[in-house]
Formats: structure tokens, C-alpha cells, sequence
């Protein structure tokens, strides 16, 4: 007999995510099937499967699942890639990449929240993830270049950029939420070979910002 939280994930699923011009089948079938349940502090466990963001802290949120949907869409992501996702929040996000059969290293600036995520990953056996304490904007990460970026915050404006695109393979993408509310939108940046890249702009939206993300003025490579 189905349960009513799987039944919540399968309207998730069917209601929330699939109308919203999804069509990536993996992504779908991943989300129907992770408990997001078990991502959600415990004072919102009954709301895991609602349109809404879930707040974390007094300044961090989970994306509503929507959201994670489309963006996980756009960054198409292929087992094997090795992805670089800066904030990783509950760990939600990060367990499907996981299960999409990625390799990420991701970084937390909040430790609370980055040692809650390790413990989640461990309980699930999820393998191939690395959660490193710090701000992914300040510089580049150890570890790159990456086949794909994912911010799973918004910045108010480009600056950070051209530091994040530089740590992409050939044929590496970075999808990312840019602006201030009320007018954001989804961008996709496509590495296509050497200094050449392709931007194009995916959906607008509105998404908290990234804790303490930094507007630098100069990055140095």
C-alpha cells in the first residue's frame, strides 16, 4: 500500500516539476524517487513536497523542488562528469547530482550545515561526494577543472563569472540564478573551446542568494 509521503513525492513529481517544461526523465525519475523528506529539518518535514522554499537557518533555503528540477535539467549532467556545486545547503541537491552519477566536490560556507550534509550522505551510502567547508567565490577550487558548475544560490550580479567559467572543461557547463528580486533569471554558460564561451538565459525565476556571496572586483588566474 502506497504510503502518503510517497504519494506527496509522486504528486512532487507529476504536478510541480513535469508541467514545468521538464523533460529529462532521469531527473524525474531521481527526484521521485530520493525522500526529500529526510532532507528538511524536523519542523518542516510535513512540507517536503510542497511548492515552497524550506528555510535551513534564518538566511539559507532549500530551492523549491521546481527549481531543482530545471536547473539539474540544465546542467545536463552525464555519470562520470565531475561537478563543482557551490552551496550545498541540505544536501538535497547534492544527492541527486550523486545519483545521477556525478562526482562532486561541493562547498558549504555555513559548517553547521556542511557537517548535517556529511552525515545525510553517510546515512544514504551516497559515494563520490566531497564537502569542503568554505566560500566557492572567493577563488578557484582545488580540484577542477570541472565538467560542470551548479550554484544552488543566486549572486546579485556577473562579476564572479569569468572566475567560475574559467574552471570549466571544453564542453563544461555552469548553471547559475543572477539579479535581485524581483527580476532574476536562470543562465546557462556553455565552454565551447579555449576563451570562447556561450551564455543564454533559461527561465526567470527568484531564489535567495548565496550566504555571504561576494561581489570580488579582480579575480588573478
Amino acid at each position: 500500500m502506497e504510503s502518503s509521503i510517497d504519494c506527496a513525492r509522486f504528486n512532487m513529481v507529476q504536478q510541480q516539476i513535469r508541467p514545468w517544461d521538464m523533460l529529462d526523465d532521469r531527473v524525474l525519475d531521481i527526484m521521485a524517487d530520493i525522500p526529500r523528506e529526510a532532507f528538511v529539518p524536523d519542523a518542516y518535514r510535513g512540507l517536503a513536497y510542497a511548492d515552497i522554499e524550506i528555510p535551513l537557518n534564518a538566511t539559507v533555503c532549500m530551492l523549491a523542488p521546481k527549481i531543482v528540477g530545471r536547473l539539474l535539467q540544465a546542467l545536463d549532467v552525464r555519470p562520470g562528469d565531475r561537478i563543482l556545486e557551490i552551496g550545498t545547503g541540505s544536501g538535497y541537491v547534492t544527492a541527486c547530482l550523486s545519483r545521477l552519477g556525478a562526482r562532486i566536490i561541493s562547498i558549504e560556507i555555513d559548517t553547521d550545515l556542511a557537517d548535517e550534509a556529511r552525515a545525510r550522505f553517510a546515512a544514504f551510502k551516497l559515494e563520490w561526494i566531497e564537502v569542503r567547508d568554505g566560500d566557492g567565490l572567493t577563488g578557484p577550487v582545488q580540484g577542477g577543472p570541472f565538467d560542470a558548475i551548479l550554484l544552488t544560490g543566486s549572486m546579485p550580479t556577473d562579476a564572479a563569472l569569468p572566475m567560475l567559467q574559467e574552471q570549466l572543461t571544453t564542453g563544461g557547463r555552469l548553471v547559475c540564478v543572477l539579479g535581485e528580486a524581483p527580476a532574476m533569471s536562470a543562465v546557462r554558460v556553455n565552454r565551447l573551446a579555449g576563451d570562447r564561451f556561450h551564455r543564454e538565459a533559461l527561465f526567470e525565476t527568484c531564489v535567495p542568494p548565496l550566504e555571504k556571496a561576494q561581489e570580488p572586483e579582480r579575480f588573478v588566474f
